[in-house]
Formats: C-alpha cells, structure tokens, sequence
C-alpha cells in the first residue's frame, strides 16, 4: 500500500488539558502559530482531536467536547491553517487513557496484576489506584469501546481529510479484567503467570490495531496510521502490519536514555518503512510545562536520527489557553535549519552496515523498551565505532560480513542450521554467554567449545594471553559469572581465573572482594576462537552495560580484529563520537556521519510520583573538536569529497587498497561528508 513519505521537521504538540482549567484555545492565534512554526522550519505538526483526560478539540459527536473550550473547533482551525501554509497536520486521538471514559464505564478499566499504574503515588493501596492522580488505563478487549474509538477517527477523517492518525498508548499493563481472565481461559493462557499475560496483552491489541487499520483503510487507502507503544519492540516486521509507518519514541531525558534511539534506528531501518525519531523539547519528559532542552542537545539528537535514517520530530506541549511558545521554537530552529540544509543528502540514503545485531528482545519479548543484552551490544558499537544493524530472525544473515548473538540466544535447530549456512557461505560469528547454546546445554559444534562445570564464583577474574592489545597483561575483575566451558578445538584467548573464596562473613579480604589466586589452575577460558567464530563465556554486553568498564568492550574488540579487521568507516573521534555511513545510489554518492555530543549525568534524583527516582543525562554546550582523520572502504572510488552543508571541497588521498583517507578541520555538533563516485 504506497503512503506518501514522511516529512523530515515534524513536532508533535501535546495537549492533555483537565476539565478544571478555563478557557481552553483561547489565546490560540492562527497566524502567530503558523508564523512560528514557519520560523523554526517546521513542515509537519501531530494536533489533538482526543487527549489523554478524554476531551475532544472539535465539534465531535462520536466523543465528548472539552467542557472549557474557547472555540468550537480549535483543530479544525489549526488544520486550515497548516493546509494554507503547506503545513502537514497529522491528527492524535489517545486509546488507552481516557479519563472520561475511564469514569463514565469503570467497567472497561485494565484491571492490572499488580496494581501499577502511571503517575500512581506509592502511598495510594486503593482500588485501581483510585485515590492517585493517575491515568486509569481501558483495556481494548471490551468491543464497546473499540466501537467508539473507530467512530471518532471515522468522524476526524470524513469531517478534515487529516494526512494521518496517531493513535496513542496501546500497551502491554498485564490486565486480569474478566474479559481478559475469560479470553486467557479460552486460550490456555495462565493469569498468574507474567509470560502468560504478556501474550494476551499483546493479542488483544494486535486485534484491535488491525480492526482499526483494516476499516479505516477500506475507507481511506491513502490514511496514514501508527499505533504508539512508546518503543518499536523488535517481534519481527508482520507485527507492523496495520501501521503506515513507524514512530520511534525516544526521549533521552525522559527515561530512554541517549543510547535507546540508536538500539531502536538500527532495527527500524532494516524493516523497509518509513520512520520517524521522536525526541523531546523537555529538560525531562513529556508532560513539563516550561522545561526546556538545550539548543545543542536538539541539533545532537536530530542529527543523530538524520544520520541513522530517520526523519526527525520534536515533542511539544501547548499551553491550556493555546498560546503556542515562541522560547520552544528558538530553541529548535537551529537544529531544524541545519536538518532542512542536509535534506538532499538524505533522501533515499540507505545504511551501509557490515555488523548485525541477532535481537535479544526479539529471542525474549517482555513488554519493556530495554534489553541489557541487546543495549550493552549497541553501546559497545556505537563506543567503537563500527557500522551495525539490529536484525530479527526474520532477515537475510547473509548481507552482513559478521554477526553478533548477545549474551542470551539459544539456538534452536532452525537457526543453528542458519549459522551453519551462513558460516559456509564465509560469515563470521561473535557469540557471548549462553549465546550458541541449544536448550539442552549443548555449544554448537563452530564454536570449538564444550559445556563444562558451572562456575559459580562472583567476581571472576580474566587473564588475557600475551599479545591481545588493548587489555592488561595480568589478570583483571569481570562482576559476573562466566559460563562454564572447555576448549575442544578453539584457541583459548583469555582464561577465567578463580579467587581465593567468595565474599562472606566467614572469610572475606578488603574492602570488596577477594584477589586472584595465582597459584590457582584457570577456572576454565574467558575468551575463545576457533576459525570465524569467536565466543566470551560472559554475558559481556549486558556487564558492559551495568559495569562500564572499558575492559569488557576490550574483550569484544579483540575479536573484532580479528574477525573483521578491515572497518568500513574508522575516525579519530573518541568513543564519545558517533559515524554512520549512508549510499545514495540515486545520486551516486556515499555520506559519512560524524557527531560528538557526549551526555553527561547532571540530575542524579529525579523523583516519580510513585516515589521511584532515576538519574537524568543531558547535553549542554558541545565543544568543537577538530581536525578528525577519517578513512572509508567504497566499492568505488570518489572522485570528489565535499562538506555535504557548504559544499566545500576536502583534500583526500586513496590508498593502494583502496582506502579512501580525509581529515575535518573541525567538528561541532555533526558533519556530513559526501563521497562522489
């Protein structure tokens, strides 16, 4: 089904006004919007027609009417506007929050397994969290309501012929309403078990996305629709069925932190859809009334998402009274400016990758936007630099030179007859932890190792053999537990050394943990490879993750020398740096991405509602760095390399493998480097 493609400077324009505050839309001021919209090069902007309190911004007769609305038809207004000044307006309707409908039928409500809802206040053990100021979620497998939401976006469709409709907060909240409890009984689904609810959560709303999509579509051909979860989960492209397009929410501030949007890109792109990143105006999330972001993090993070394949938009939240806030829009407009300048070497761009990521969350779905596995193995790539995907099943192994199974991948028959094709056929394999284990224990034959006695020790030690760069030459501390293995053909690269006992209050040494013991036989190894497989008996990423130490990556890079030597994009740039590589084939072109933007941690106590805190990264004043050695391996050779911004030209040499060298005098924020053949 063709959709027209999607704009790259959108924002989406919150707007959850309560039924207690006055005079709604009434300083809204259709040409002063445009204006600054205008201003801020601004070509595509979500509006509400529904908000999460329930209330309609139209003369609706499917919903219900904010009772303080100024005017009687503020989106209707807003639309004319936007169709005059060529002015994309997507429209929002809110699904699963909807206070008014929450009030008005109780009898809808998720009933969750364990009383959590959003905003709820710990101290609150009510009912439903009755008594907190929270959204109280409807579970869509009641058709009453499913009927009404269809009638609504009938109705917005039929009346203003909207370009789409963004349909918001359809999640997974582990219902046990009777609706559910009868339907998982139908289906031999147990209630009291999370993996259970999961999967019935996740069906009634796979129900509902394709009623809507498919009645909407019959209708409107051309509709766009995406249905917003908060995180695209990686389940595969099927799952993606009723949407037009995708919308990857990632609010850096807001929870998802700086290192989930690339986790998420790297799958999205792979899908073959048009998408869209999603960040935040907001010091910290969606919902913050006169908090603002940096300029610099928002030309960070758009031109991150240009570089990553994304269109881009930026997260907005308009005053009760509609006065649209000119401080927002200065703040962003360098970041759109530049975006707008870069948009020819955009178009069409595809990713050149030459690493895949085999999902753990595609392996273990769970409901949540963060996998330690999948997002350790992201910051690992991102930190060195190297060109990835983040692939499913689902897709060709074959288009990567090497691919990664992180931590937690059991291999069943199918798929370790897919690696056995793929090793044949020349492809290089990096297995960690449990990775390249069938349910039986057994370590596929490739690896050159065997299952052996559980080690149970906690910390480890690991000892590199002599001549690995980059790790110590003495042995040094993993917090974790390796698994147990033996070499049976593999060259061991590092051994895992034992302590001289575990922490406990019958014997302990220092501060923390006990040493080494040199006198100590190894434990079994750390560290293997045998052909083109390489394996670390550690679960490395998510330890990389949690730990940060500089260590684990050394473990993963040993091997990436190894097995893939020869990077098709290397910098200068330190492991705060960010490169993507893009081919325009239309145009005959390769782009390279360079960006440095580092987040530093400055709020470290951010209180929830609910009595939770968590620590807040941001991005302020981005020094210039300069000059940056680049060198990028093309199938063919450039015959001109230019700043994709001004068109200057740069100096460049081409070795005799083909290796084609540069330098950047100076980076602040972001270059784009075009590559003519």
């Amino acid at each position: 089904m063709p959709f027209k493609p999607l704009r790259y400077r959108q924002i989406h324009l919150d707007f959850h006004t309560s039924e207690h505050i006055p005079g709604i839309g009434a300083d809204f001021d259709a040409a002063e919007f445009i204006a600054v919209l205008k201003a801020a090069h601004v070509d595509s902007i979500t509006i509400f027609a529904k908000c999460h309190h329930g209330w309609s911004y139209y003369p609706t007769k499917a919903g219900a009417v904010h009772p303080q609305l100024s005017r009687p038809d503020l989106m209707g207004d807003m639309l004319a506007a936007g169709a005059a000044a060529d002015i994309e307006m997507p429209v929002y309707i809110s699904v699963q929050w909807d206070e008014r409908t929450a009030r008005a039928h109780p009898e809808w409500r998720v009933v969750s397994a364990t009383n959590r809802y959003a905003h709820g206040l710990a101290i609150d053990g009510s009912a439903l969290q009755q008594l907190s100021p929270a959204w109280h979620t409807i579970c869509l497998n009641h058709a009453g309501y499913r009927a009404e939401l269809l009638a609504q976006a009938r109705e917005v469709v039929r009346g203003y012929a909207p370009p789409g409709l963004f349909f918001d907060i359809i999640g997974t909240h582990g219902c046990v309403c009777q609706a559910c409890l009868d339907r998982m009984a139908d289906h031999g689904l147990n209630p009291e078990d999370a993996a259970d609810r999961l999967i019935n959560d996740e069906a009634v709303n796979a129900h509902f996305r394709t009623e809507m999509s498919d009645a909407l579509w019959t209708e409107f051909p051309d509709l766009r629709i995406f249905y917003n979860y908060g995180h695209i989960s990686k389940q595969g492209r099927g799952r993606f069925a009723a949407h037009s397009h995708l919308e990857l929410e990632s609010l850096p501030t807001g929870g998802w932190g700086y290192d989930h949007f690339p986790s998420s890109a790297r799958y999205a792109a792979t899908l073959g859809m048009d998408f869209l990143g999603q960040t935040g105006k907001f010091h910290t999330s969606w919902g913050e009334f006169g908090g603002f972001k940096h300029p610099h993090a928002l030309e960070y993070e758009v031109m991150q998402m240009a570089a990553l394949g994304a269109k881009c938009l930026i997260g907005d939240q308009l005053h009760p009274r509609g006065a649209i806030n000119r401080d927002t829009y200065a703040s962003l407009t360098p970041a759109y400016a530049r975006l707008q300048a870069l948009e020819p070497f955009l178009r069409g761009a595809e990713q050149v990758t030459e690493i895949a990521i085999l999902s753990s969350e595609h392996m273990h779905p769970h409901g949540d936007r963060n996998s330690a596995a999948d997002d350790g193995a992201v910051q690992v790539m991102l930190e060195l630099k190297r060109t990835f995907d983040v692939i499913d099943t689902g897709m060709d192994f074959a288009r990567y030179p090497l691919l990664i199974l992180p931590d937690d991948i059991v291999v069943d028959a199918g798929l370790a007859e897919r690696l056995t094709a793929y090793l044949l056929q020349g492809g290089k394999l990096i297995l960690t932890g449990r990775s390249g284990f069938d349910a039986d224990g057994r370590m596929m034959g490739a690896a050159g190792v065997t299952a052996a006695p559980t080690i149970t020790q906690n910390p480890t030690y690991v000892q590199p053999a002599p001549g690995l760069t980059g790790l110590t030459s003495g042995p040094f501390v993993i917090y974790g537990t390796p698994v147990g293995v033996q070499a049976s053909g593999a060259t061991v690269l590092a051994d895992v050394m034992p302590s001289y006992f575990d922490r406990t209050w019958a014997h302990f040494c220092s501060h923390q943990h006990t040493p080494d013991d040199p006198t100590a036989a190894p434990t079994g190894p750390a560290m293997t490879i045998m052909g083109n497989v390489g394996y670390i008996a550690y679960p490395i990423f998510g330890l990389y993750r949690a730990v940060g130490q500089s260590l684990y990556k050394g473990m993963v890079k040993s091997l990436l020398d190894r097995l893939l030597p020869d990077a098709v994009l290397t910098s200068s740039l330190t492991s705060g740096g960010r490169s993507t590589l893009t081919h325009q084939p239309a145009e005959r072109r390769y782009v390279a991405h360079l960006l440095y933007g580092p987040p530093q941690l400055r709020g470290k106590d951010l209180r929830a509602a609910d009595g939770s805190s968590r620590q807040v990264e941001m991005i302020e004043d981005i020094p210039t760095l300069g000059p940056i050695d680049v060198t990028v391996r093309l199938a063919e050779n450039p015959f001109a390399v230019c700043d994709a911004a001004t068109g200057a030209a740069l100096d460049f040499a081409i070795t005799r493998d083909g290796v084609v060298q540069f330098t950047l005098p100076d980076l602040h924020i972001h270059r784009a480097v075009a590559l003519m053949y």
